[in-house]
């Protein structure tokens, strides 16, 4: 089935490749995808094209990559180049999908239909770049997408719909991701469909109250901290799984830790201690209970199950893994 409206389409990772296949698929004209530049990846530190930006090559759709649309940012001339691009396309609306760059009002304002967002949450929870990540992190029950209209606000226009599943106790991010990407897919495209069928597309101004924000996931929080409980740590695991994994040091080697889950833990225990070792994974006293690791890698190894990981470095009952630093007090807020 063929369409008459025309959508270009902004994102970068594969949560945006599935909703331009699906847009694309279901028979909407694509005349113009928008990227993030090419970045350096894997082991090579090649550049590497974004997810949707092989999707669009492969299926001839063009492509621009401008490191910022943003006239009084550092890219003028770019940010200049991709307006006046944008503004010779025709097209009826504009969909945008983890694209990675603000979009200004004066983008937001070239779309006859205005700029339509897929967001991984059920908005006003989790605004921001990691909505997945951050919702098993806080043990959120369920989660979904929100389709919502554009403003010049971080995730805060009106919304038009939204779908919701639930949260399961073996949900990773990488799960999670998997699964939001398809339902946000198909709810884009019926979205598109009626927008086309009515002219316009009803929305709901956001509730004032529960707004939280989901901050970007960095690096320097993989690392563990034993003396928290056991549930909060096994969420951390599965909320960082595929990036940046859990860490912890053993011995001045650091370890990935990417399954687990919580136990009781005898007390008396120091945080961080291994109090069993077995087959059935390594279990570590923790603030509050105790964790079982059953998925676990070794620097420069693969993700192996407890049982593979023990035959290759064997841990034994007592062995402490080291506790982070704290921040300096300074940089605490109280409680």
């Amino acid at each position: 089935m063929s369409h008459s409206l025309r959508v270009i389409f902004a994102g970068t990772p594969e949560f945006a490749a599935a909703a331009l296949a699906a847009i694309h698929e279901a028979g909407f004209t694509v005349p113009l995808v928008l990227t993030q530049p090419d970045r350096p990846a894997g082991r090579g530190m090649k550049l590497q094209a974004s997810p949707v930006k092989r999707y669009a090559q492969e299926h001839g759709i063009a492509v621009a990559q401008p490191p910022s649309l943003r006239r009084n940012g550092k890219y003028p001339e770019e940010a200049a180049a991709a307006l006046d691009l944008l503004r010779a396309t025709p097209h009826d609306v504009m969909v945008v999908a983890a694209y990675g760059l603000l979009l200004p009002q004066e983008v937001l304002d070239i779309p006859p239909r205005g700029c339509i967002n897929i967001h991984g949450s059920i908005l006003p929870r989790w605004r921001g770049a990691a909505p997945i990540h951050r919702a098993i992190e806080a043990g959120d029950t369920e989660t979904g997408i929100t389709l919502m209209q554009m403003d010049a606000g971080l995730d805060t226009g009106p919304m038009i719909s939204e779908v919701r599943t639930p949260i399961t106790a073996n949900d990773t991010t990488a799960t999670l991701h998997d699964r939001l990407a398809q339902l946000g897919a198909k709810l884009v495209v019926e979205g598109l469909v009626a927008l086309e069928r009515d002219g316009a597309l009803p929305s709901t101004p956001q509730p004032a109250v529960g707004a939280t924000y989901a901050e970007k996931i960095g690096k320097h929080e993989a690392a563990l901290d034993w003396r928290r409980p056991a549930v909060e740590l096994a969420r951390q695991i599965r909320a960082f799984d595929p990036f940046p994994g859990g860490a912890a040091t053993l011995d001045g080697a650091q370890l990935k830790l990417w399954a687990a889950e919580p136990v009781d833990g005898k007390t008396g225990a120091t945080p961080g201690e291994m109090i069993e070792v077995s087959a059935a994974g390594v279990v570590v006293a923790c603030g509050e209970g105790a964790l079982r690791l059953t998925q676990l890698q070794k620097p420069g190894g693969k993700r192996l199950p407890a049982r593979e990981f023990l035959a290759g470095m064997p841990l034994a009952v007592g062995q402490r893994f080291e506790l982070p630093q704290l921040p300096d007090s300074a940089d605490t807020p109280a409680a």
